[in-house]
């Protein structure tokens, strides 16, 4: 009688795996925080009880097949902390990978982020990066700045890890996972949206004494904005893990982005330097002498000789931007003239431009 018990006990044990998904902390009717002590003593009230030579009702063997294998699990430290952690699923995928095996629950946990036998890196989550719109002028960019700013952020609660609880149920931030019968012998996973989770196997408890105002609390805190020279609209400054906080997740980054504002005078695209300037007919005929006065409050001299037509371009090197990742690396300035005419001659002037201009009594061509 002994050895058919085994043998019943030894088939069981083996296809346990199969059944569906079990508490094994209720199995044996311990709670969780139970210490190894209070564990074998609860197993060996349970193994009585149901022991297949003792107990000959309906299903007697079956639970205690699981009844045993549920102390395995919890008397054996790695394989409770991957319990505690994972869950039944998430053991036996451990089980079957410690044998050589690979595949099945392992694929469908790493979209959990789960990192079963070494196969997969755990995946971090964190929090949304926030990206705030920093307005700098064009000056503050050719020179290079400081800014000194606050931030007012969500970080957790000084206390907040004595406000969570432990749920197998909870697979990471925000998710949580059941195991859902659907026949006999065959169970469903079925992924749902809680907030609650906050971290694999662990849960928020509501109205904590320890963080009466929440997971999170605001705080202000100070930050120094760096603006090289040469930095480009759209380009971000960026602070690591400063955005808000929440339990299980990492911090994400903040953000400034560059934006730009307009210049009376300049226009900038790239590490180039844009301007229109407006000269006299005179100027443009006979050449002139301009000064400019630069982002920086320097001048510099602009000679211009001949004949300047219409819309005409000159590029002067070295005038445009700071070139980032050099030293007295500039863009260039591109200088466009507009021609202004008079509106209007009298006839003496006329003679005199066509006497200097060498022209003559322009001839209708005859038709």
């Amino acid at each position: 009688m002994i050895n058919l018990s085994y043998t019943i006990l030894t088939f069981l044990y083996l296809i346990t795996p199969c059944l569906s998904a079990q508490d094994f902390y209720k199995l044996l009717g311990v709670k969780r925080s139970a210490s190894q002590k209070e564990i074998k003593k609860a197993y060996r009230a349970k193994s009585l009880e149901f022991h297949p030579d003792k107990n000959k009702e309906e299903g007697a063997a079956e639970k205690f097949a699981e009844i045993a294998y549920a102390y395995e699990v919890l008397t054996d430290e790695n394989k409770k902390e991957v319990y505690d952690r994972h869950g039944e699923e998430g053991l036996k995928q451990h089980e079957s990978n410690n044998r050589g095996g690979g595949g099945g629950f392992d694929d469908i946990f790493s979209h959990f982020g789960f990192n079963f036998g070494g196969q997969r890196r755990q995946r971090e989550r964190s929090t949304p990066n926030v990206d705030i719109p920093l307005r700098v002028s064009l000056q503050q960019l050719y020179l290079g700045d400081v800014l000194e700013v606050e931030y007012i952020r969500q970080t957790l609660c000084v206390n907040w890890e004595e406000c969570m609880k432990n749920n197998q149920e909870c697979q990471g931030p925000g998710v949580k996972v059941r195991m859902q019968q659907i026949a006999p012998g065959f169970v469903q996973q079925v992924q749902q949206r809680d907030d609650r989770c906050v971290a694999p196997g662990k849960m928020w408890s509501n109205n904590c004494r320890a963080c009466p105002k929440g997971q999170t609390q605001p705080e202000k805190i100070d930050l120094t904005i760096d603006l090289n020279k040469g930095m480009y609209p759209g380009e971000a400054v960026t602070f690591e893990g400063v955005a808000d906080e929440k339990p299980g997740m990492t911090a994400g980054d903040l953000n400034f982005v560059i934006v730009q504002t307009g210049h009376e005078f300049f226009h900038r695209d790239g590490d180039h330097l844009y301007v229109t300037m407006e000269i006299p007919l005179v100027d443009a005929l006979t050449g002139f002498s301009h000064e400019f006065t630069h982002l920086d409050g320097h001048k510099f001299k602009v000679d211009v000789t001949g004949v300047t037509e219409c819309d005409h371009v000159m590029r002067v090197a070295g005038k445009g931007m700071p070139r980032r990742g050099g030293h007295d690396h500039y863009g260039d300035l591109f200088i466009t003239f507009d021609v202004d005419f008079p509106d209007t001659l009298t006839d003496q002037q006329k003679k005199e431009i066509r006497k200097v201009l060498g022209g003559g009594n322009s001839k209708k061509d005859e038709l």
